[in-house]
């Protein structure tokens, strides 16, 4: 007499574990040992492994133009913090040094992501300006300086959910840092919108 089926799959002698599969057959993880072996290779690396799908060059252009654009914010709201002048500077000013703040902790975190892919953060002063897609514009009163900083805000808005855009899901570690870093630019965009307001009905 037969002995019963056994249920469910056998596993070889040594062999590796077979990928787990959702719902629909497709497998949500790489075999384990095709994991290790990838894990292994080219360790030099770091977190760049062969899982990567972006362009690593691209991205890190990419990555440092907005450094740029970091840079210069940080070094505009610094300006206009220091040079804020008038009767209703206090309030306008203590945003300014709040913002700049901000985006200076933008810059350490996409200069520290550029290193991660291995890439090297460009702080040269050199061509700042020009890397960068907001402009270093003063402005000669308190309104101006509002009003340049929103510009660039905007600027950095739209620049920034373009490059969200092209990382999708090539590079998500990206993505989401530079969506963190939108979320913050729309807010500052926002508060600047209401001092220009406030400042208008004084």
């Amino acid at each position: 007499m037969s002995s019963a089926p056994q249920s469910g799959p056998t596993q070889k002698q040594g062999g590796a574990a077979p990928a787990a599969h959702q719902g629909g057959g497709q497998p949500f993880l790489s075999d384990i040992q095709e994991l290790r072996r990838r894990a292994r290779e080219h360790i030099s690396q770091g977190a760049v492994t062969p899982g990567y799908q972006a362009d690593r060059g691209t991205v890190v252009r990419l990555l440092n133009e907005a450094l740029a654009t970091e840079i210069v914010c940080t070094l505009r709201y610094k300006r206009h913090y220091f040079m804020a002048k008038g009767i209703h500077a206090e309030g306008v000013a203590a945003e300014f040094l709040e913002h700049s703040q901000d985006e200076q902790q933008h810059a350490d975190q996409i200069a520290e992501r550029i290193t991660q892919l291995g890439g090297e953060p460009d702080f040269s002063p050199e061509g700042l300006t020009t890397r960068s897609h907001a402009e270093y514009v003063e402005g000669d009163s308190l309104e101006d300086m509002i009003k340049e900083d929103l510009v660039a805000e905007r600027i950095a808005i739209d620049s920034y959910k373009e490059i969200v855009l092209y990382l999708g899901e090539k590079d998500p570690t990206s993505r989401r840092l530079m969506e963190e870093i939108l979320a913050k630019e729309e807010e500052h965009a926002d508060d600047l919108a209401n001092l220009l307001e406030d400042l208008g009905h004084r």
